[in-house]
């Protein structure tokens, strides 16, 4: 249960504020934190009279790489982390959900079938963790967290790398006496199997509430693990055999975690079903305490000034329904970290909300409860996870005849038909995700290891095509990072002609803060060979923000929207084929989060709104035409060269790309209030704007230029998908489609 920040607690680790105190031990504390967008997170850090201790900062470093291994599907999302800073910290997604040993504490003994889709679940987490050459190490019941989509693995303090013994004194044995493996008790080498032996004894506290080598002190305890046999009483029958050989003495003698699984399985079917009810009302409250918690701070002692003032801020309104929750975060795939926090609704007896389909329950996204669906003229609706991130979501992809949603940390495709979601897929970040129209890439960390080494000797990251029938990152097409450079930060800009675009960082330097040197790159995937790399200008450390707020490829040129130090924005314009600046120049006037938006281009011109609507050359920057003075308006959308955009007070209008001369214009004077800063879809019959104050997509006969009809909608970017005759609307919390006509 969150408790208030001590008089002394920082008010922020990083750009993130906190809230609350989650808990404190030995090696550090960790927090209750909101990101500057509202996002909830965990931050743990250090205390600081050990910070200054090599040994500890190495563990701590540790800590990251493994939870960053293990991923967001079976841990906790390592969303960002300084283990270089005077005191190292580190943010994770705030895992809902209560520890496994609380779990039984409120039920009691779980039911075999809750026991066993939580062993085989654990055996995914171990087995992601040995692949990448990491053991755990101190697997216990606290250190598991239940979701219900599945168990979370957290805490990593002693993970270490295999083979690895410099940060254990030999002889010693480091973890919790009551379920370590035989070895691990006399400080011999901790391999996979002292993972399995661990895991085998969590499994017989959750079916039986007590550990398999009972309590008492810990010398008691180390002499039961080495030499008794272990306790199965309770334990189901099916179970208790396979336990029992994950339980050998000998690490030759147990099982791995493959092998586990598939005794441990049975059959298909969500997690959450497998819960029992007090497990899952504990899941909604701790859903619901969440978006309660007011910051407090308790006051200094009386000899002792307050150093820290306490923020204060209104507290968010929880769900208003009730009944149980079902809450989770998890993902299709492993490969990176998966969406931060929660997805959660409220279930009283019926259906959850989404699309039905493969995944009927459309996998988390972050930290936001459910929310009630609104009342929309739409042919369908999903909550996809939603956002409380700064940013507007990103506008769906149109590979083929299908949608690909992209998320702040989640890919998901979408039937546009049907609303269906054929699958999710973890992405690391919606900068490291592009399209070329007709495949879908990913920009994927990876973290390499030498055989002894407790942390990634490299980090490197790799381009991979990304399977639209699975949403499996394919083969590694090009490696973005090399030895050269050492550089671990990267924004995957644009993909076009077999060529990704990217900015990466230069040097071996903090991974999460943006002061060292950048450069754009040309990668081809074909050979992944580097066609040119040209370094960019100093970025303030005083800014985590990218360099770049839109790109896109037209022929040979390479269009950029980038951010300044002083938060002014820069169109520049890069020669695909060498790299080099085309030319250079400010849009007055326009502030960066206005300029996040789809960059409209033909071969000859960029076409501009966002204000006064204006044409310049690709070839030199020059302005060919402009609307006239005074008039403002909205983002722009090219169709059949004409260049479309609701003009303010006006309405939706179009101009003739070549010559700016007026082609087209809405009448009635409905569009009036039209939002300027959702772009405008345009169809074979109708087009179509959209109107916040009045919360509907109007659509306008294009022949007679009046309103044809209007639909209750909702959404920041409305996108055509003209195989599918529908209009995607993405908004922050929710996906919608209308038809296209």
């Amino acid at each position: 249960m969150p408790s208030p920040l001590t008089h002394d607690d920082p008010a922020a680790l990083g750009p993130y504020r906190l809230i609350a105190r989650l808990g404190s031990g030995g090696m550090g504390t960790v927090y209750l934190g909101r990101s500057p967008g509202g996002r909830t997170l965990a931050l743990k850090t250090m205390h600081a009279r050990i910070a200054t201790q090599t040994e500890f900062r190495t563990r701590f470093r540790l800590e990251s790489d493994a939870a960053r291994v293990i991923g967001g599907r079976h841990g906790a999302q390592v969303v960002d982390a300084d283990p270089l800073a005077e005191t190292p910290w580190m943010a994770t997604e705030y895992v809902i959900g209560p520890p496994l040993d609380e779990a039984v504490a409120l039920a009691g003994p779980l039911p075999e079938t809750t026991v066993r889709a939580l062993g085989a679940a654990l055996c995914g987490a171990l087995g992601q963790l040995h692949r990448s050459d990491v053991v755990h190490r101190d697997l216990k019941p606290s250190n598991i967290m239940v979701t219900a989509y599945g168990p979370k693995v957290i805490d990593f303090g002693i993970a270490r790398a295999l083979g690895d013994d410099r940060l254990t004194h030999t002889g010693a044995a480091v973890g919790t006496p009551a379920f370590m493996s035989p070895e691990q008790a006399t400080g011999q080498e901790h391999t996979p199997a002292g993972d399995v032996f661990a895991l085998a004894g969590v499994l017989v506290f959750a079916a039986t509430g007590r550990g398999p080598f009972g309590d008492g002190r810990p010398a008691d305890l180390l002499y039961r693990v080495r030499y008794a046999e272990p306790d199965l009483t309770g334990v189901p029958a099916a179970l208790a055999g396979v336990l029992a050989r994950c339980l050998a003495k000998d690490p030759a003698d147990r099982p791995d975690t493959e092998w586990l699984a598939t005794q441990l399985q049975d059959g298909t079917g969500d997690f959450a079903d497998r819960l029992p009810d007090p497990v899952l009302a504990e899941i909604g409250r701790r859903a619901n305490e969440v978006w309660q918690v007011v910051p407090q701070r308790l006051p200094a002692p009386p000899d002792q000034p307050a150093t820290v003032p306490s923020a204060e801020v209104p507290a968010p309104s929880g769900p208003s329904r009730r009944g149980l929750l079902m809450a989770g975060a998890g993902s299709v795939l492993g490969v990176a970290g998966a969406g931060a926090g929660v997805w959660a609704w409220l279930s009283g007896g019926g259906p959850a909300p989404g699309p039905t389909g493969p995944y009927e329950k459309p996998k988390p996204g972050p930290s936001v409860s459910a929310l009630k669906k609104k009342k929309l003229d739409s042919l369908w609706q999903i909550q996809t996870g939603g956002t409380e991130d700064e940013e507007s979501p990103a506008a769906p992809f149109m590979p083929g005849d299908a949608a690909v949603l992209l998320a702040p940390t989640q890919l998901y495709r979408i039937d546009p038909a049907s609303g269906a979601v054929t699958w999710t897929a973890d992405i690391d970040g919606t900068w490291q995700v592009a399209s070329d129209g007709r495949n879908v890439y990913q920009n994927v960390r990876v973290a390499h290891y030498e055989h002894g080494s407790a942390f990634p000797s490299t980090v490197s990251r790799y381009l991979s095509r990304v399977d639209l029938t699975t949403g499996k990152a394919g083969k590694h097409l090009a490696e973005v990072t090399d030895p050269q450079f050492g550089g671990i930060d990267s924004q995957l800009l644009a993909v076009a002609g077999g060529t990704a675009y990217l900015a990466i960082s230069l040097g071996k330097v903090k991974e999460y803060l943006r002061q060292n040197p950048w450069a754009v790159t040309a990668v081809d995937l074909a050979t992944g060979s580097r066609r040119w790399t040209e370094r960019l200008a100093f970025r303030s450390q005083k800014s985590d923000r990218n360099h770049f707020l839109a790109a896109t490829v037209v022929g040979d040129r390479l269009l950029l929207l980038q951010e300044r130090n002083d938060g002014t924005v820069r169109i520049v314009v890069r020669d695909t084929r060498t790299g080099k600046v085309d030319w250079d120049r400010p849009w007055d006037g326009i502030e960066p989060a206005a300029a996040r938006q789809p960059l409209t281009a033909d071969g000859g011109h960029l076409y501009l709104g966002s204000g006064r609507l204006r044409a310049l050359r690709l070839s030199d920057g020059r302005q060919t035409w402009a609307a006239p003075a005074g008039t403002v308006h909205g983002v722009p959308l090219l169709k059949d060269g004409v260049v479309y955009a609701v003009q303010q007070g006006r309405g939706l209008v179009g101009t003739d790309a070549r010559s700016g001369k007026p082609r087209w214009a809405e009448k009635g004077g409905d569009g009036a209030r039209a939002s300027l800063t959702s772009r405008p879809v345009i169809g074979s019959r109708c087009a179509y704007t959209y109107h916040a104050d009045e919360g509907a997509l109007r659509a306008i006969d294009r022949a007679t230029r009046t309103t044809a009809r209007l639909y209750k909608a909702n959404g920041d970017r409305f996108t055509a998908q003209e195989r599918g005759k529908v209009i995607l609307a993405s908004g922050k919390h929710f996906l919608a489609a209308f038809p296209l006509q």
